[in-house]
Order: structure tokens, then sequence, then C-alpha cells
């Protein structure tokens, strides 16, 4: 009885272990900011549909003398997974730069579908607006940048400053969701165009609730194009030539759009780039243009 007792008593200790373990693992891995820059996590920027909506902010260690022009991250993930932490690390060299910069969350298509995410995303803006005075930030120079899934969303806040089917109800009403300018990874734009094979065809059902040709409305109030006129922001698109994820072919529609409508855009097709783009040279035209259009720091 007592080895029995013993036996248990060791299972039971492996048991908790193994749990630990897991629970460590799911864990992300805590981002390390140089020392001269800090973060705020999981602030609450409002609520919709029950849940609570949250970003994180980075920004520099320093007081600032001067109201900060702002850059928010949209993080990817087929707009059913990723969340903010990846984002801080993408946002982290422009706190260093002297910007106030927010990574956010927003409603993935499991919890809501489309335009749940683009409601989120306004609200983000709005929030940041309306605690302009409290974070010592410039509400009219605020940029945008995100990746994929991010990109579509970045770019929908480009083009829809006066949606109101897009705003939302999370909070925060009185402020405008514009954007001043838009840094798009590789987002997609024309649902309606992408290829309709399995992978794509099951994420973009989820999204809107059922497949584009049968949410037609739906996928047209969802692409940025649709709401191009001349007041859009100024858009950098970025895009890898062997992108097999979102077609190289949905950046160039918008970027032709942009031009006809007047809006200043700049395409940058990355050669031999797949879905994920990372280079010096990239990292140099985002700089450029955010200093361009958000404000030299």
């Amino acid at each position: 009885m007592a080895n029995i007792a013993i036996i248990a008593a060791i299972l039971a200790v492996l048991v908790f272990i193994s749990i630990l373990a897991v629970r460590i693992a799911a864990r992300p891995p805590r981002l390390k900011l140089p020392r001269d820059i800090k973060r705020i996590r999981a602030i609450e920027y409002g609520n919709a549909g029950g849940v609570s909506l949250k970003l994180d902010i980075v920004e520099p260690r320093t007081p600032a003398t001067k109201p900060r022009p702002v850059i928010v991250w949209i993080h990817g993930g087929a707009w059913n997974s990723g969340d903010k932490e990846g984002g801080c690390a993408m946002i982290a060299p422009f706190a260093q730069r002297g910007y106030f910069c927010a990574s956010i969350n927003y409603r993935l298509s499991q919890q809501a579908v489309f335009p749940a995410q683009i409601h989120d995303c306004k609200c983000a803006i709005r929030y940041l607006r309306a605690h302009a005075a409290e974070y010592n930030i410039d509400a009219g120079h605020i940029g945008v940048w995100g990746s994929s899934a991010g990109g579509h969303l970045a770019a929908l806040l480009g083009t829809t400053a006066d949606v109101k089917e897009l705003e939302g109800d999370g909070g925060w009403p009185g402020e405008s969701s514009a954007v001043q300018a838009v840094c798009d990874y590789c987002g997609p734009t024309d649902l309606l165009a992408l290829d309709p094979n399995e992978h794509s065809t099951s994420v973009l059902a989820e999204l809107l609730g059922a497949p584009p040709v049968k949410k037609k409305a739906l996928a047209q109030l969802a692409n940025p194009i649709t709401h191009i006129t001349r007041d859009a922001a100024p858009f950098l698109i970025v895009h890898g030539d062997k992108d097999t994820v979102v077609p190289m072919e949905q950046s160039v529609l918008l970027y032709d759009a942009l031009k006809q409508a007047g809006v200043p855009a700049a395409l940058h097709i990355e050669r031999g780039a797949e879905h994920w783009l990372e280079s010096p040279g990239i990292t140099m035209l985002v700089n450029a243009f955010f200093d361009r259009y958000v404000g030299k720091c």
C-alpha cells in the first residue's frame, strides 16, 4: 500500500509538472524592449459584443515635451488568429525614435463576422484621440501599419473615414476614426478576386459568414477600393512577388485605384519575397514614409 501511495504521489507530481509546462509553453514570449522605451500592457480601449478590446502602448521613457505623433500596428493572421503581442516588436524602433506607438487586438472571425474587425480598429483610433491629452499625443497625426489581414484593416481605415456603417459602437463615438497615413504589407483588398482555393474560401467564409460569392455586398463593403476618394490617406503598399498567400495583384489593384483617385501612394514590390516582408530597404521606406506623413520626430 505504501508503494502504491508513493507511485500515486509521483504520478500526481508528474501530471502537475506537465500541465505547468504546457501552460508555460502556451504563453507568448515576453518581448525584451530596449531600456529607453516602455510598454503598458492590455489597456481596454473599448467593448463590443461583450468582448473587452485591448491594446498595448510602446513609448519612449523620456517624457514628451510636445504631443507625439502616433503609429498603430494591426496584426495579421487571416482574421482568425494572431494578437497584439508580435506587433510590439515591429513598432518598438519607432518608439525609440520618439513616436507614441500602440499594438491592438480586434475581434477574430470566430468571435464575430465582418465588419466587427474594422469596427474595433476604428474604435482604437477613436480611443487614442479621446485620450490625446492624457497620453500627450498629436491626434492629427496618426498612422496605421499592418500585415496581411492587418494590412487589409489598415487599408480600410485609410479609405473609410466617413463610412458610418463601418464605425461600430465599441466606444468614443464623438471622436474621428480618420488616419493620416497607411502602411499596408501584403493585405488582401478585393475578396471577390482572390483565388477560390479551399484555404482562402474557408478563411473568407469565416470572415464574411459565407463564401464571398454568396456575400457579394459584404465583400464589396470589406474592399478598401470600394471607398476610395481623393480624401483617402496617403499609402505605402509593400508586397513580395513570390507571395503565395495573398497574390501581389491584390496590392496592384489597390495602388492603381489610389493613383486614379489622385491619392498619394507608393507601391514597392520586393523581389523574391514571400508573404513575410523584412529587409533593411523596406525598413528605410517605412521610416521615410511615416516621417513624411505622420511627423518627423
